[in-house]
């Protein structure tokens, strides 16, 4: 069992680093990467002709530094590049719109800026409690399917 283990070491750690990549490829977190890294250390030890013990140790020392010095600065650089793009709600506070249908306590219509018709309240926060057609207002909150605005003169956010 020892010959074979040292005379066909290489194919084995071939082998090793061709599943940790293909794992790797699956799990997207850097860590079966520095394993096959490991292993790859593993291979050049075997082809300089280190014994198949050592071999062993030196893949795995290699694999447990690489995942404690280079995968946390990796994993760091991955989440920095989020995307910043105001999305759903968050993109809807604070866009200009016009008045489409008067606005009183009970509601009204408004068109934002974006293209959208929205039912509308004047917010809490406003003086007034009506807004004419044709005026133009801020978005303060929105809940459910119901814009909060005040008249683009007070821009309270």
């Amino acid at each position: 069992m020892v010959e074979f283990l040292a005379s066909y070491a290489w194919t084995i750690w071939l082998a090793l680093l061709l599943v940790f990549l293909i794992v790797e490829m699956f799990s997207l977190e850097f860590t079966f990467l520095m394993i096959s890294l490991g292993s790859l250390g593993g291979l050049v030890s075997s082809l300089v002709g280190v014994p198949w013990l050592l071999q062993i140790v030196i893949a795995a020392v290699l694999s447990v530094l690489l995942i404690f010095t280079i995968r946390p600065p990796l994993l760091r650089a991955l989440r920095r590049g989020g995307d910043s793009a105001k999305s759903n709600i968050d993109a809807l506070i604070g866009l200009e719109g016009v008045v489409t249908t008067r606005l009183t306590g009970s509601g009204g219509h408004v068109k934002l800026s974006n293209g959208d018709v929205w039912t509308a309240r004047v917010s809490p926060v406003a003086d007034s409690a009506d807004v004419d057609l044709g005026q133009r207002v801020l978005v303060t909150a929105i809940d459910g399917a119901t814009a909060f605005v005040v008249p683009a003169e007070r821009t309270v956010l």
